[in-house]
């Protein structure tokens, strides 16, 4: 990964951030895109995408882009939520009950990893 696919990815984020605030969402979903395109594992730009496809009503590329969040970050507990949100949107209740879960499980693993809180100890 160089440093100019990098900043190209940013650029291509930036605007599909400006163009989702607008209330135009394929051509953020497009702007997205563009900036997993120069940068694969730019992870902001993947929950753009699923979160613009949704809101374009693309409910099945919203859930296809999840699941490839999903597969770059899979103990990212926001992008299974990411994929339930999609999921239940389209009416997959189940999957979206078990993407759901699967969230939970992630931060409760990740909670259950970090030191404890001193604070919360007295």
């Amino acid at each position: 990964m160089t440093s100019t696919n990098r900043s190209v990815a940013e650029s291509f984020f930036a605007e599909g951030l400006a163009l989702l605030e607008a209330g135009q969402p394929l051509r953020a979903a497009q702007a997205f895109r563009a900036a997993v395109d120069a940068d694969s594992s730019h992870y902001e730009a993947h929950h753009g995408l699923v979160r613009a496809l949704r809101d374009a009503g693309r409910l099945e590329q919203s859930i296809g882009a999840a699941l490839a969040l999903t597969a770059l970050t899979p103990a990212d507990p926001l992008a299974h939520t990411a994929l339930a949100i999609s999921l239940q949107a389209a009416g997959h209740i189940p999957q979206a009950e078990a993407a759901s879960a699967k969230a939970r499980i992630v931060e409760w693993r990740q909670q259950l990893q970090s030191p404890p809180d001193k604070d919360a100890l007295s």
